[in-house]
């Protein structure tokens, strides 16, 4: 059993997208976390990659209650306790290991640690994790790869994510295994320094309807 206050079945169910957010600049977290919930995006996966990712989630998690609004790139346990205390309500991570993973297990939002080989699946699954999320997607056999994998360990729910696209999104929402999908395609860097938060939006509306069909 864990503290959680949600569980990770409930972030992957709240959008058939996570987008995965890089903020380089905090006047732009609210503008784009309100252009993606106007396109039916309402997860945010906000990454700890710049200096600015933790003051965006605070920003936003203010702003939008009603918003699933999380950390990703999260590697270590102080990332795991600062971004939780900034108001993430779930954290991602791109790999795992044991420290991070028995951390997150006495915190307060879910940890959806990052894995790419059977191994650490059943590493993972050894510490109660069974909500993985599968990168980097593409450059590890992509769809076909994480469906093999699932064959042997079905009680394993993914999110894919890197290099996932509209050409190949499909592919990977038609495998039972995957809850939802991690993609950056509907925030392509031009749009977010123009801010052009209304084609945001637009991109936005464009995945959620490829990936919910």
């Amino acid at each position: 059993m864990t503290n959680w206050k949600i569980a990770p079945q409930t972030v992957f169910a709240a959008s058939p997208v996570v987008p995965v957010m890089v903020i380089e600049r905090l006047e732009n977290a609210l503008p784009m976390a309100k252009a993606l919930l106007a396109g039916g995006i309402s997860v945010f996966e906000i990454t700890l990659r710049t200096d600015c990712a933790l003051d965006a989630i605070r920003t936003i998690a203010e702003a939008m209650p009603e918003a699933m609004v999380g950390a990703g790139t999260v590697l270590t346990a102080k990332q795991y306790d600062d971004a939780v205390a900034a108001g993430a309500k779930f954290a991602i991570s791109p790999g795992m290991t044991p420290a991070l993973l028995n951390h997150a297990k006495n915190g307060n939002v879910p940890l959806i640690p990052g894995v790419a080989t059977p191994s650490e699946i059943m590493q993972a699954m050894e510490l109660g994790y069974t909500d993985l999320k599968f990168f980097p997607a593409e450059t590890n056999g992509g769809a076909k790869a994480l469906a093999a994998i699932a064959a042997a360990l079905p009680q394993i729910s993914f999110c894919p994510t890197g290099g996932i696209n509209p050409a190949n999104v499909e592919q990977y929402t038609a495998l039972k295994c995957v809850a939802t999908v991690g993609g950056s395609w509907m925030l392509p860097k031009t749009l977010i320094d123009n801010g052009d938060w209304t084609e945001i939006t637009r991109l936005s509306q464009e995945a959620v309807a490829l990936v919910s069909r």
